[in-house]
């Protein structure tokens, strides 16, 4: 099989150039891609576990620690002991992670638009499905 049509390569060249484009347009909000799907979760409802945070996003345990470390650094986040458990973590958003909602959310916005401009709508949604289906693959 070609490289070109093994469908990891077309997917990784895909989620790459995405990656960089939303990358670069968080970049003057310090805040990465991952931090934003942090964000995105903590906005929706605060006080998750990390945990949860992790399911939610499809990330692993290290993974999601050194993004929260990073995150409590720069003052968006706070790390709480789970009054259900203690060996767990509860994250809670501060007053500044609270603050980049509305930007962030517009900087998003204008990301998805660019990386699927000049598809129809119908195609959006297609692509979106069928992205869903090969994610339930394993």
């Amino acid at each position: 099989m070609e490289l070109e049509q093994c469908i990891n390569f077309v997917l990784t060249k895909a989620q790459h150039a995405v990656h960089q484009l939303f990358k670069g347009d968080l970049a003057p909000y310090g805040v990465t891609p991952g931090q934003y799907g942090v964000l995105r979760c903590l906005w929706d409802e605060d006080c998750q576990t990390a945990r949860q945070l992790a399911e939610r996003l499809s990330l692993d345990g290290s993974t999601m620690t050194g993004l929260l470390d990073r995150m409590e650094q720069r003052g968006l986040i706070v790390k709480k002991t789970d009054p259900r458990d203690r060996r767990a973590l509860q994250i809670q958003l501060t007053q500044k992670g609270r603050d980049l909602k509305v930007p962030l959310e517009e900087v998003i916005e204008k990301a998805n638009q660019k990386v699927l401009e000049g598809l129809e709508p119908e195609q959006i949604e297609a692509l979106k499905q069928l992205l869903w289906e090969i994610s339930k693959t394993n």
